[in-house]
């Protein structure tokens, strides 16, 4: 990604999401985090500037994802990538149980996962290569509902995604599904070994392999906290 872009990244508070958009700062990029207060947070804006653009966070509630998006239509007119982080845990509330804590991780991300894309499609039209990327974790590629069945978008936000494909692809909108192996969604001829995956090499690995617009791509790590961390209890 030689030249200056736009991005959007979900799910940006920590994590993997907080580190793809440092490092896309660091390339250059003008990028768009949706992320809760914090240092961090506020040490970027006050680093780079203009190139930073605060979002809400909360895009699992009807009207932020497009409120974010009009803000990113205001300051820059079209987006370029959009990363949607979809193992994050911070769309959960703090008093869900344990008992629901996984189920409420894959439905509210799969909510905002769906308002994002709606509201971003037509910014990502405007883009130059535009591409949407979709970033699940073993939680939030659970199958909500029927896990024994096969899976399709009503009980798979991965499945579901990959649905949204060739809607992308008649805008230019190429799509990259990252997640972990699926038995019933192979991508690989052999199993992945998952991997010491920190956030840092994480993203690093995702934005080198971004210019290849890869339809799938697996990713398998041991720590599963430390790329998406769950909420405190």
């Amino acid at each position: 990604m030689p030249n200056s872009r736009s991005f959007w990244v979900t799910g940006a508070s920590k994590g993997l999401g907080l580190a793809l958009v440092v490092q896309l700062l660091e390339q250059g990029h003008q990028v768009a985090a949706s992320a809760k207060e914090s240092d961090e947070v506020n040490a970027l804006a006050a680093q780079h500037g203009r190139r930073f653009l605060r979002l809400p966070w909360q895009l699992h509630v009807e009207g932020k994802a497009a409120d974010a998006c009009q803000q990113i239509c205001h300051a820059w007119c079209s987006l370029d990538g959009l990363i949607i982080n979809a193992g994050t845990s911070e769309y959960v509330a703090d008093d869900v149980a344990d008992t629901e804590l996984f189920e409420a991780i894959v439905s509210s991300n799969l909510l905002a996962g769906e308002l994002c894309l709606a509201s971003a499609r037509s910014l990502l039209a405007k883009g130059n290569s535009p591409q949407v990327m979709a970033v699940f974790n073993r939680y939030s590629s659970l199958q909500l509902y029927s896990p024994t069945q096969v899976s399709a978008g009503w009980n798979s936000m991965p499945q579901w995604m990959r649905e949204q494909r060739e809607a992308l692809d008649a805008q230019g909108v190429r799509l990259t599904v990252v997640g972990p192996q699926s038995l019933k969604t192979s991508v690989t001829a052999t199993p992945a070994i998952p991997e010491e995956w920190t956030p840092q090499s994480a993203a690093k690995e995702l934005l080198r392999r971004w210019p290849l617009g890869e339809p799938e791509l697996v990713l398998e790590t041991l720590d599963l906290s430390s790329l998406w961390p769950l909420p405190q209890r």
